[in-house]
């Protein structure tokens, strides 16, 4: 097999392209973040190696599982819950200082909150909830000006709150539920404030705690020293005095309790649904009039894209920022107002450099917006036939470069995200472009917005012929799997350039490109399925490795398809030639007999309903 192109070496070297930050390096090349990390790996018991990655002599930790980087090259999400971590939480963390979400809930992480924490100047969510953190919260909290989310729920901490919490301005949501902390409550500008499942706390004054807990009892030596009836009936008057005197002071304790609560807590009601100042996390919520305006009245001018979530408009904001507003299509939730917040809360706590993170959303009685970033480069699909100065848009590099990303923010979705989501429309189309054409995933977790949408049909396949896994077109079942092959057919995409349906090479041929590629596969012609934009500059094996990977994630039946944290690794260069070998051991001629032979049989043969979603241009 020859050669084609000037750049040779295996995919393993693909991560060498992806740029390097030097922000965070000392004059003798050693970078803080690196040796903080180690220092949080090294306090923690990881019994399923879930910070395996994480290397002390490397320079560069965007790579690392469970970290998220800016696009200065910066940690700015620290992210591991619900991976049965224990240990201690190191005070390296406080050197992270460009970090603006940590995410430990749901582990067994003990000990004190580190104090250093309070120098995390741009943290906007903390969330240690579900864990067995100890002692008392620090005071260092209070100089956290950007905090929106402060979860600290579940834990066994003690003593009072401190006071320097009312100092912070922005609060949406203070979850303090379920520990043990004791003494009076500072006044917590909090729209949210939760505090129940602590017994020995008491309202916003110091003078209330006496109205919750009576002094404890004194008696006199001489009084010990009577008996008989007398002292008898006494004991009996005086315990039923302080009974009911007991009743009413804890009644009375509630009382005030409640009122405080009541006045604090602010849920969403009918009243906030036009409030553009209301917060939920992280997220603005705009005001339906605010987003009109924004589009020019939804001018048709504006449109970035049409799909099956909806209408995505390009908007210019009154602060002058620009964004892409998506308007989800005749949206009428099951679970109305409450459900839908929770939904976007679940899409919004989804945070990765490689993720389309969600930054706004508006409800209204008959209408749903969700408000991300604008994305001037667009989605991978409509770059592929781009040009620039007489050259691909896209060449070879950028497209392997857009592969490892799109693969990172799955595994992210899969693995690291808590609740984990599937995305269920992996394509071209849903790859968005940042300023430096780095991957960005677009449109995760609409899919399940939908089915609470049309509570009718939540067992119709979602996504778009040609991308859709064999068993979900068969059963309407989809998993993590699914992702993966739809994965699979957009590295076929990065390839050919074309479409997955209307890939043709000449007038008359059209078909399923994966059919197609699997034939020219077994021909040995890989490099006529290459785009003829790319005009030779590619590495053939780049190419026939590329294209295995495609084949392992293609493989009509989903067990035999390697999970996305192992399709990374081979991207990367780790474990490919091994698994390709077992692929070719597993397929044998009695098992390929027992499925279709091509992919579109499998799709003329389906009864389901297809949905066909053409999500959005750029964004």
């Amino acid at each position: 097999m020859g050669r084609e192109g000037v750049n040779y070496g295996g995919l393993e070297h693909w991560s060498v392209l992806m740029e390097i930050s030097s922000a965070a390096l000392s004059p003798s090349g050693i970078n803080y973040e690196v040796v903080a990390l180690m220092a949080i790996k090294g306090d923690l018991t990881d019994p399923h190696n879930v910070l395996e990655n994480w290397d002390s002599s490397s320079v560069d930790p965007c790579s690392w599982r469970m970290v998220t980087c800016s696009t200065d090259g910066s940690v700015s999400v620290l992210g591991f819950p619900s991976q049965n971590l224990s240990g201690t939480l190191s005070p390296g963390i406080g050197n992270l200082t460009n970090l603006q979400s940590v995410l430990l809930q749901n582990n067994a992480i003990s000990g004190r909150i580190p104090p250093s924490i309070g120098n995390l100047k741009k943290l906007q969510t903390l969330d240690l909830s579900n864990n067995a953190f100890s002692g008392e919260i620090p005071s260092s909290l209070g100089g956290l000006k950007n905090l929106n989310y402060l979860r600290l729920n579940n834990n066994s901490l003690t003593g009072s709150c401190p006071q320097s919490l009312s100092n912070i301005e922005g609060l949406t949501l203070v979850d303090l539920s379920y520990n043990n902390l004791s003494g009076s409550l500072p006044r917590i500008s909090a729209r949210t404030l939760k505090i129940v499942g602590n017994p020995l706390i008491c309202g916003p004054k110091a003078n209330n705690c006496s109205s919750v807990l009576p002094e404890p009892l004194s008696f006199p030596p001489d009084a010990l020293r009577d008996s008989g009836k007398k002292s008898h009936h006494v004991a009996l008057a005086f315990g039923a005095s302080f009974g009911a005197a007991f009743v009413i002071v804890i009644i009375v304790g509630f009382l005030v309790w409640w009122r405080y609560r009541r006045n604090q807590q602010i849920f969403f009601d009918v009243n906030e649904h036009y409030d553009p100042e209301v917060r939920l996390g992280h997220l603005k919520r705009f005001s339906f009039k605010e987003l009109r305006t924004a589009t020019d009245h939804f001018n048709s001018k504006n449109i970035l894209g049409r799909g099956g979530f909806g209408i995505v408009y390009k908007a210019c904001l009154n602060d002058g920022s620009v964004v892409a507003v998506k308007r989800l299509k005749d949206y009428n939730a099951a679970g109305g107002e409450i459900q839908f917040q929770t939904e976007v809360e679940t899409i919004s706590l989804a945070v990765h450099r490689n993720l389309l993170r969600l930054s706004g959303f508006c409800s209204t009685q008959h209408e749903r917006l969700l408000v991300y970033p604008y994305m001037s480069n667009g989605s991978v699909a409509s770059r592929l036939k781009d040009h620039i100065h007489g050259h691909p848009a896209l060449d070879w590099s950028r497209r392997k470069r857009i592969a490892l990303g799109t693969a990172r923010g799955l595994v992210y979705l899969h693995e690291q995200c808590d609740p984990k989501i599937i995305h269920r429309d992996v394509k071209a189309a849903n790859i968005l472009l940042d300023e430096d054409f780095e991957a960005v995933v677009g449109d995760f977790g609409l899919a399940k917005l939908l089915d609470h949408r049309d509570s009718h049909v939540t067992t119709a396949v979602r996504g778009t012929v040609g991308h859709i896994a064999p068993e979900y077109l068969s059963t309407g079942q989809s998993s993590e799997k699914t992702d993966v092959f739809g994965f699979g057919i957009l590295l076929l995409e990065l390839i050919t350039g074309h479409k997955a349906l209307d890939f043709g090479r000449a007038a008359n041929q059209k078909g399923v490109m994966l059919d197609w590629v699997k034939k020219l596969h077994q021909d040995g012609r890989l490099s006529q399925m290459v785009d003829k934009d790319l005009k030779g500059n590619f590495d053939m094996i780049e190419l026939e490795e590329m294209v295995q990977v495609a084949l392992l994630c293609t493989q009509f039946n989903p067990s035999h398809r390697p999970k996305m944290s192992e399709v990374l690794k081979m991207l990367e260069g780790d474990g490919l030639a091994e698994r390709w070998e077992a692929s070719q051991r597993i397929e044998t001629p009695r098992f390929r007999s027992c499925e279709p032979q091509r992919y579109s049989d499998l799709i003329e043969e389906s009864s389901l309903i297809i949905e066909a979603m053409e999500l959005s241009g750029p964004r």
